[in-house]
């Protein structure tokens, strides 16, 4: 049963690091593709639910969740990007570049904080791409927006561009006006769009931002943090376990070291040794990781 569950780990730890390996062809050819991680953070696809790791490539009906003080930055084909704040949840129904070249995205924010942004160089890319936040839906026209899903009303909030907000049974609603909110109270009428403050909007802003020296892992990365190191397949295994559990994207690296056989557990993809060993303090002390160290 031990060898089976290792071999099951180094197999996970190796489609990991292809998926980490994707920097190496053209961000084209991804739909949507994992570009910053600060963890914890998982995927769920087709019923399994796995850590997220920086890389990783999108499909179709998968949703992404991360966990308390986490962050997601997600790269679409179009050009455009998607951030995610702590415990949000997002489901991609629905990816794909047609025949005739247009970016097609459905996007559903279930819960949590989100910021939709198309860079400048990418606005003229034909596009159709909508959000659904809960129970609002904004069709976008190449802009930069922020949102919530909350349990009790959900907000939109443009900060450049156009969009149109869609709530069943009430009239379509055009904002067209930077730096305006609408906020839409569950089983309530919508309230009247209405300017945001600055430093509300800062605020918002600021729940979806990646945060630099918070361990961050990011496509690309080239630093490790080493979890634990056994002779033992046994313990390799429980903190390996353990981490994933917590939504830490870990593999097991096999080592030959003086004819002996020995087990790393690691986390790839640090852009920096600042942010590895971030993360390695971080970890210290939980999920079984005692001591962990840096590495390249």
């Amino acid at each position: 049963m031990t060898r089976f569950m290792l071999s099951a780990a180094l197999a996970l730890t190796a489609s990991v690091a292809l998926a980490q390996d994707a920097p190496k062809r053209p961000v084209a050819q991804a739909q949507a593709v994992i570009e910053a991680v600060q963890m914890p953070a998982w995927i769920e696809r087709r019923s399994v639910r796995a850590p997220l790791a920086a890389g990783t490539e999108l499909q179709a009906n998968d949703k992404v969740v991360t966990g308390a003080n986490a962050r997601l930055l997600v790269k679409l084909a179009d050009g455009s990007s998607m951030k995610l704040g702590e415990r949000a949840q997002l489901t991609i129904a629905d990816v794909q570049t047609r025949r005739d070249n247009v970016f097609v995205a459905t996007l559903r924010v279930l819960e949590g904080a989100f910021r939709f942004t198309t860079d400048v160089a990418a606005r003229a890319r034909r596009r159709e791409v909508s959000v659904t936040v809960a129970t609002v839906t904004a069709g976008i026209r190449g802009t930069d927006f922020w949102g919530r899903a909350a349990s009790d009303r959900d907000i939109v909030c443009l900060i450049e561009g156009r969009i149109e907000l869609q709530r069943a049974g009430d009239p379509v609603v055009e904002m067209a006006d930077p730096l305006t909110f609408f906020v839409a109270p569950r089983g309530q009428p919508p309230l009247p769009v209405q300017p945001v403050n600055p430093d509300q909007l800062k605020q918002w802003a600021a729940e979806t931002e990646v945060e630099a020296g918070r361990g961050v892992a990011r496509r690309g990365g080239t630093w490790q943090v080493v979890l634990a190191s056994s002779e033992s397949q046994i313990e390799a295994l429980r903190v390996y376990e353990r981490v994933r559990e917590a939504g830490y994207a870990a593999g097991i690296q096999p080592l030959l070291v003086q004819g002996k056989r020995s087990y790393d557990v690691r986390i790839t993809s640090l852009p920096s040794k600042a942010e590895a060993q971030a993360l390695a303090d971080a970890l210290a002390g939980k999920h079984g990781v005692a001591s962990p160290r840096v590495i390249q």
